[in-house]
């Protein structure tokens, strides 16, 4: 998923918490809290997938020679 996508979700999550909140909608509100919660979960994994990458390619180049 992409970061546009990540936010996307997050905006859309915040809409309907807003609107539940209007309309007195808990089961809307809470939705929307979920698309929130995992839109930053999504987000969260990319960070870590990115970092684990990051040090894979330090490890890797060690070996190579090169100095990252």
């Amino acid at each position: 998923m992409s970061d546009f996508e990540n936010k996307a979700e997050d905006l859309g999550g915040k809409v309907k918490e807003g609107f539940g909140d209007a309309t007195g909608n808990d089961d809307l509100k809470n939705e929307g809290k979920a698309d929130q919660v995992k839109s930053d979960v999504k987000e969260a994994a990319e960070n870590v997938g990115d970092k684990v990458k990051e040090a894979a390619d330090k490890v890797i180049g060690a070996f190579k020679g090169d100095d990252k």
